[in-house]
């Protein structure tokens, strides 16, 4: 605990600056300029001169080049103009911020969209069987309570077309494909025309469609195609709704139901009204889930009260597969329009598993039996929809979530079908601290609906991104591989081995590896089954040349070169030499002639211009990324692109962006986040999380710039004592210092995490300066602390010295509350009693200047930042002023300038 109460001295920066400028005084002449050349003239030519003048002579003055900064005395320099658009651009309310920040933190770049899958899943779940869709009119529910106006829009929904009632048999899976295009195109052209009833006849009709199983393994794509339409549905009536709120004036992103008029409300009724007629319950469901979004129209909590009832009218289809792809459904919108309401994304999946034992039922097992479809192919279908209703619930979920879905797994007795899609969704880390747990329950699921070889593939994939304890890796291995090893189809098995190829080589020697390439060729030899699995035994290679760098190692196991005879097709086979020359140029380039290629490209880079097209500039650098990922000079200049190309666009949209342009800058901030880890050098890591951080908090992606802080943070510890600079090993201590007083510098601007609890970044910069092994004998550690309290006391201002436009600070997120600023209080006294603390040992070690210094450091920290009127922080202050000159550190003519700048209020900068 320290010994004094801090309190921080309270601030008016704007007097401090006016207080300690230059005196201004009016220029005599008026041709005189400070900027123009001067000439000294003979004091025997000007005996009437006053001493010490100086003339200009226009003689020499007129050869002399204009100055640039001449020009602009009128005070419309560049800086002058950004100064007043930035005074002048309004902050955004702190309820505002909240909510755009609790947005970005829910749903952020690290979740997979669904348009990632939907490519997958229509190439994956095809058919060779005629297809057939049934045109007929949806049947409406009719009362002779209803109104006139209501019956007559019910008779008009009930009379179709002419030539619509009929049914289109013995289509291909491309004509089906090619109708339902057409479908969706009807939609848009109804819906252009002014026809809303006949484009709501049009999604009726395709819902329906998603109720039919009659060819069972092209359902899952049926479901893509149909929701593409459903999506449109949606999307054409919400903006429809909105525009009608826009007048005069749209409606901003974060409106509520009490912003929305009259007449925008009933006309969001009216459709729910419709919606509520469809009696069949599928196509009622489908289309109300369409339009989920459309409740911020009518009610606050409209969307939360929605959500609950459609998860239970879920219940009422019988068909498990039916019902699972309606629940992937209604969580994909739900993730889309309220992402926050964890509970119903849970309670559909634990639906889900309640529907489990219908898939052994006499009506699923009748079904399999007339299509002449396998259980193991069959519960192949449930798995884009188990995937993506588990990545919904995983996303962001804590461990303890895992805990809880394996407990499940168990009661139903290991589904393996369940256990695989928990492997996928969960995250890598989570999965691989229980890799051993998983291996046991894959041992006791059946092998009879789902392959256990499968099972071990996802596992795989999980243990391919995260390490499992040291301890139980071999075991893992060993109990993986007697799975493997025993799969009798070829594709299979290959399948399932390049997976766990990776793992072999991240964890093991050449040893280990050579076994799995000798169990390779004993699978894949016979029948030649490795003509048909070239993708993946080049897999295989490409894992190994990433983990085996030195060539004399690589060529000294014996089964590598009769692996490379598999590669018996000439294109493939040089394709794959190619590769190995590649890295083993790469690894005897000099680095000399590394850098001055790496000087070479960047000067290209730096010249590649789309102009406006800033999509095609990312896309430049993606390419560029990839193309040049052994280069690390390359890649830093490529982030420097990549956060210049985020800042141009912030400055044609001057501060206030789009919804494109805001997606946008966070793609800018995902290629930056993703290629930072790929660099080797420390200190480029670090500084590029903080430039990058610092480019997102500029361009209000709250989330994004968190994330490069806390990863700035996590970096540290890494840092090692000493690091080589032109061949020479030196202190990294300097540049350590370097970086953190630049850090603290940036903390002051960014607020605080609304879950992660107040000054949640600062003090995870100070716990890792704690914990971080110094250099023997090394003050530095108390140095930091010394710094951060200058940080500490700009922020307990009313007003901070700076911000950025259009993002609250903690400044306006608290507000001077009385608790964060005892926050603040308390934590300088922390800092300042460690000081104190390693002064006393400094004192008993004798190391009379290092105390000295240190006791001065701190003595003007005080003067500058803290509230002297406090008794013991004067009484504080005198000691250590006493402490310093005693130790002969500094004169007493410093000491009496930095009380005098105290005293008449100079400013001292963080």
């Amino acid at each position: 605990m320290a010994a004094v109460q801090w309190h921080s001295r309270a601030r008016r920066y704007e007097s401090e600056l006016q207080s300690c400028g230059l005196e201004v005084a009016p220029v005599e002449f008026s041709d005189y300029h400070p900027l123009k050349s001067i000439t000294v003239t003979d004091s025997k030519s000007r005996r009437g001169a006053r001493k010490g003048s100086t003339s200009s002579s226009s003689s020499s003055s007129s050869s002399v080049a204009p100055d640039p900064l001449s020009s602009m005395l009128d005070g419309t320099d560049p800086l002058s103009m950004f100064a007043a658009a930035s005074a002048s651009e309004s902050p955004l309310t702190l309820s505002q911020s909240r909510k755009r920040r609790e947005k970005e933190d829910e749903v952020g770049v690290d979740f997979e969209p669904w348009s990632s899958k939907r490519g997958e899943i229509l190439a994956r779940f095809t058919t060779t069987e005629k297809l057939s869709i049934v045109s007929k009119a949806p049947s409406l529910a009719s009362s002779s309570a209803v109104s006139e106006k209501v019956r007559t829009r019910l008779e008009e929904l009930d009379d179709l077309e002419e030539g619509s009632q009929r049914e289109l048999l013995n289509l291909s899976q491309q004509d089906y494909v090619n109708r339902i295009e057409e479908l969706n195109q009807s939609l848009k052209e109804a819906w252009a025309s002014d026809q809303k009833v006949k484009a709501l006849k049009i999604v009726i009709q395709c819902s329906k469609l998603l109720s039919d199983t009659a060819v069972i393994q092209f359902y899952p794509s049926k479901f893509v195609l149909i929701t593409d339409i459903l999506d449109t549905f949606g999307r054409l009536v919400y903006e429809r709704i909105w525009s009608m709120c826009s007048d005069p004036r749209p409606l901003p992103d974060s409106f509520t139901a009490d912003e929305v008029n009259d007449t925008a409300k009933e006309t969001c009724l009216n459709w729910f009204f419709k919606i509520a007629s469809i009696r069949e319950l599928i196509p009622r469901l489908y289309v109300e889930v369409a339009l989920l979004k459309c409740n911020r129209f009518l009610t606050k909590c409209g969307i939360q009260e929605t959500v609950p009832r459609l998860t239970a009218m879920i219940r009422g289809i019988g068909d498990p597969l039916v019902a699972v792809y309606a629940r992937a459904y209604l969580c994909r919108i739900g993730m889309e329009v309220a992402p926050h309401l964890k509970d119903s994304l849970n309670k559909n999946f634990f639906d889900l598993l309640g529907t489990f034992r219908q898939i052994h039922g006499d009506s699923v097992q009748n079904q399999l039996v007339l299509q002449r479809v396998e259980i193991p192919v069959y519960l192949t279908l449930y798995s884009p929809a188990i995937h993506w209703i588990l990545q919904c619930v995983s996303y962001r979920a804590p461990e303890a979530l895992l805990t809880e879905m394996m407990e499940r797994c168990k009661k139903l007795g290991n589904n393996a079908l369940l256990l695989n899609s928990v492997m996928w969704a969960f995250r890598a880390e989570f999965i691989a601290t229980r890799a051993t747990d998983f291996i046991g329950m894959i041992k006791d699921c059946d092998e009879a609906g789902f392959p256990k070889h499968l099972l071990f593939g996802s596992l795989g994939r999980s243990l391919a991104c995260a390490d499992p304890p040291e301890a139980e890796r071999l075991p893992i291995l060993n109990e993986a591989w007697k799975v493997i090893t025993k799969v009798r189809s070829p594709q299979d098995y290959i399948n399932c081995a390049e997976i766990w190829v990776e793992f072999t080589c991240r964890h093991f020697t050449k040893r280990e590896v050579n076994t799995v390439l000798s169990d390779i060729i004993k699978h894949m030899t016979p029948d030649r089954a490795f003509e048909d699995a070239y993708p993946q035994l080049q897999s295989v290679i490409r894992k190994i040349l990433t983990y085996f760098h030195d060539f004399s190692v690589l060529f000294s196991m014996e089964r590598f070169l009769p692996f490379m005879d598999m590669f018996q097709k000439d294109s493939v086979r040089v394709g794959v030499c190619l590769s190995i020359m590649d890295v083993f140029i790469n690894a005897l380039t000099l680095e000399d002639e590394k850098r001055s290629l790496a000087l070479l490209i960047n000067g290209f880079i730096r010249m590649v211009s789309f102009g406006r097209d800033f999509e095609q500039q990312l896309s430049f650098c993606v390419e560029a990324r990839a193309t040049f990922c052994n280069l690390e000079p390359v890649l830093v200049q490529l982030i420097h692109t990549v956060n210049q190309l985020a800042m141009e666009t912030r400055r044609v949209m001057r501060g206030s962006h789009s919804r494109k342009t805001a997606a946008f800058v966070r793609a800018c901030a995902a290629y930056s986040f993703i290629t930072i880890p790929s660099l080797t050098s420390i200190f480029s890591r670090l500084n590029l999380y903080l430039l990058s951080g610092q480019v997102a908090l500029a361009n209000q992606c709250l989330s994004q710039a968190d994330a490069f802080l806390k990863a700035a943070v996590s970096v540290l510890p890494e840092v090692p004592r000493s690091i080589s600079i032109e061949g020479k090993l030196r202190s990294s201590e300097g540049f350590l210092l370097d970086f953190i007083n630049n850090f603290l510098s940036a903390l002051l601007v960014v607020p605080d995490h609304p879950e992660a609890g107040v000054l949640f970044l600062v003090r995870g910069l100070l716990n890792m300066v704690q914990d971080y092994t110094w250099e023997d004998n090394s003050d530095a550690k108390v140095h930091v602390y010394i710094s951060a309290l200058p940080l500490l006391a700009a922020m307990s201002q009313e007003s901070y010295l700076y911000s950025i436009p259009k993002v609250d600070s903690n400044e306006t997120l608290y507000g001077g509350d009385p608790k964060f600023l005892a926050e603040i209080n308390k934590l300088c006294e922390t800092l300042i009693g460690q000081v104190l603390d390693h002064l006393k040992t400094l004192g008993r070690d004798e190391s009379v200047h290092r105390q000295g210094s240190l006791a001065f450091s701190l003595f003007g920290c005080l003067l500058a930042h803290g509230d002297l009127r406090n008794n013991k922080l004067n009484q504080l202050a005198v000691n250590l002023w006493n402490l310093s000159h005693k130790q002969g550190y500094c004169n007493t003519r410093t000491s009496v300038s930095k009380t005098q700048q105290r005293k008449h209020g100079g400013v001292v900068h963080l």
